[in-house]
């Protein structure tokens, strides 16, 4: 019954293969819109799936709500029709509702809902958090786990129950801890979609049932990792391999340094943004923008 459920709702959404998480860039201190789009355009001409504006690696939380709106817009205009995946998640259910609210009527096509941070939710109050903000709203959630940077991890168990609320379609998993990982796709109900958070993730969670990545280092590679995902999705195993192995320095280095940071680092040196963030962030150390310049260039974006 469930699973009819899910096949025929209203809120299915198709996140399979590479979406990217957007940077927000910045010039002068103000949000720099005409970069953003060409960067948005960029996503889409190379193949890119679904677009994630405002989430972690945007910044969100350096922005005023103008700023987010016009975000979203811009992403909206210039998607080519490509599903947009809005953040929307804080750390309060009020907070994260009037979010969510403010910036439906913008172009969003799902909410991606991060574990409210800081105050370390227990499972049962995750549960019942994720709940409320599922009924609040009729677009589909993306669940998204990151302990790392949130100080709360949501085990399988919470995310398989709340995967049974028919807008929960999907999870974007960044703990990194396989079995739990492996738990979620075991028990996952037909239809929700477990996306990998960590690029170098990316492989194997496909390999083992998953549907894609939200990925940071789509930002700098967005056609390799499309086609790198295109590769996977085809059973090309081999030339997913092989490019997995080209492509794990990009992955790893675009986090020697807090994301953005590294990621804009080599927007900067391709000539696509000016190096700027907002703080509490700064730029990074010359030694991870000389890293990043000789990523591109191993990869040939320079």
């Amino acid at each position: 019954m469930y699973m009819n459920l899910k096949i025929c709702s209203m809120n299915k959404i198709n996140l399979t293969g590479c979406g990217t998480a957007l940077i927000t860039p910045f010039k002068d201190g103000e949000v720099d819109y005409e970069a953003f789009a060409a960067l948005v355009d960029r996503q889409v001409e190379a193949g890119i799936d679904f677009l994630v504006p405002l989430g972690t690696t945007g910044e969100t939380p350096c922005l005023e709500d103008d700023e987010r709106i016009k975000v979203l817009q811009v992403a909206k205009e210039h998607s080519g029709g490509l599903p947009v995946v809005v953040g929307g998640g804080t750390n309060s259910l009020q907070h994260t509702i009037r979010s969510m609210k403010m910036l439906e009527p913008y172009g969003v096509d799902a909410f991606l809902i991060v574990v409210p941070y800081y105050n370390k939710p227990t499972q049962e109050g995750q549960y019942q958090y994720f709940k409320a903000v599922a009924e609040s709203t009729d677009k589909p959630i993306v669940l998204y786990n990151v302990p790392g940077r949130t100080g709360a991890n949501m085990t399988a168990e919470t995310a398989l129950r709340l995967a049974e609320i028919d807008n929960i379609v999907a999870i974007k998993e960044a703990s990194g801890n396989r079995e739990q990982i492996m738990q979620i796709l075991k028990g996952a109900p037909e239809g929700f979609q477990v996306l990998s958070g960590n690029d170098d993730d990316t492989l194997w969670m496909m390999q083992n049932g998953g549907a894609g990545i939200i990925s940071v280092a789509s930002n700098v590679a967005p056609a390799l990792l499309a086609e790198f995902t295109d590769a996977i999705r085809d059973g090309q195993m081999d030339k997913a391999e092989e490019m997995n192995a080209r492509l794990i320095p990009l992955f790893n280095n675009c986090f020697v340094e807090s994301n953005p940071i590294p990621a804009k680092a080599a927007l900067a040196a391709m000539g696509l943004i000016r190096n700027e963030l907002r703080l509490p962030l700064v730029p990074s150390q010359q030694s991870t923008y000389d890293l990043m310049v000789e990523t591109i260039k191993q990869i040939g974006l320079l």
